[in-house]
This record gives C-alpha cells, sequence and structure tokens, in this order.
C-alpha cells in the first residue's frame, strides 16, 4: 500500500477524525470481533483458512485462523497503545528492543479461544487509556511503516483502522469455516 495517493486520503482522513469519533470506531469493531467470536465454535476458531487476497492483508497472514486474527490484532494493539502513551506524554516511544513489523507481529503458534479474552483486554485497556491522557493532536511523531510519520491521534485513529482491515479478514473466515 505505498501508493502516494491512498497515502495521502488515510492522513487526510485521520486529520478529519475526532478522538471520540475513534474511540467509537474502535469500540465498534471491538464489538463486531466479540459477536463474531460468540459465533465461532472453538474448532473452528483454531482452523487457518486462506483468505483471498485482502487490501491490508499480508501474503504471509492471509492464511490465519479467526483467533490468530485476534492475537496478531491483540500485539498490535498494545504497541500502537505504547506509542499513543509516550507520545501524548511527550516521551520517546522507541521501545527497548525493536520490533520486526514483518515477523514479531505474527501469531507465536497455535492461537485458541484464550485470544479472545486478550483481544477483549487490549481493547478495553486501551480506551481506559485514552481517556486519561492530554491532548493527542501536536505531539512529536513516530514512523508507521507505510503511512508516514504519526502524532499520537494518528496512531489513535490507526487503531480502529487496522481493527477494521482484519475485521474484513475475520469475516471472511468465519464464513469460510462456516460454510465447509
Amino acid at each position: 500500500m505505498s501508493n502516494p495517493i491512498i497515502r495521502t486520503i488515510i492522513r487526510t482522513k485521520f486529520l478529519l477524525t475526532s478522538r471520540k469519533r475513534a474511540s467509537q470506531i474502535i469500540r465498534t469493531h471491538a464489538d463486531s470481533y466479540l459477536k463474531l467470536a460468540k459465533q465461532m465454535e472453538s474448532e473452528n476458531g483454531a482452523k487457518p483458512v486462506t483468505v483471498p487476497p485482502m487490501i491490508g492483508v499480508d501474503p504471509e497472514m492471509r492464511g490465519w485462523s479467526f483467533f490468530q486474527i485476534l492475537e496478531h490484532n491483540a500485539f498490535v494493539n498494545g504497541m500502537i497503545q505504547r506509542n499513543v502513551r509516550q507520545l501524548a506524554l511527550g516521551k520517546d516511544p522507541t521501545p527497548e528492543h525493536p520490533i520486526n513489523l514483518k515477523t514479531d507481529v505474527l501469531p507465536k503458534g497455535l492461537s485458541g479461544p484464550e485470544q479472545v479474552e486478550a483481544f477483549r483486554q487490549s481493547i478495553d485497556d486501551y480506551l481506559v487509556m485514552i481517556g486519561t491522557l492530554p491532548p493527542l493532536r501536536g505531539t512529536d511523531e513516530t514512523p508507521h511503516s507505510v503511512f508516514g510519520s504519526f502524532d499520537a491521534h494518528k496512531w489513535h485513529c490507526m487503531f480502529g483502522f487496522h481493527l477494521g482491515l482484519h475485521l474484513k479478514q475475520a469475516e471472511r473466515v468465519l464464513a469460510m469455516v462456516a460454510g465447509e
């Protein structure tokens, strides 16, 4: 997604999104995932399936199970939470140990139903934290691998955007395992 037009559209969308609206998007997407989880039997939730190419879903991410998608999201949610908190508080968000975005955000093995609670907790912790922070706009910035440098507000918007990308994947996974 290195297209400069798409990059500009996403950055503009984030610029025009309020903090409150970004939080609402996060909650709405999270609720959609949790609704899917209730429809998913444990056996089907752990079954990896290969979805067709999708925008925002890298080739190495296309063969995941529903629970692996949740595991990935919980991990990325934590990374974004750290960035937002550190930037909003005027601190350096650079992790002590650099993160490899091509390997470190991938599921670590066979993910199971425990990922539902880990995902839910990552959302709840994040939304509680957001309510405690000073203004997010105009902070220092840190680079995003695709969309350029983000301040705390753009990272906040990215949280919901990322959930939305993988929500489409999760819906497709559910449809594929239910249809087998």
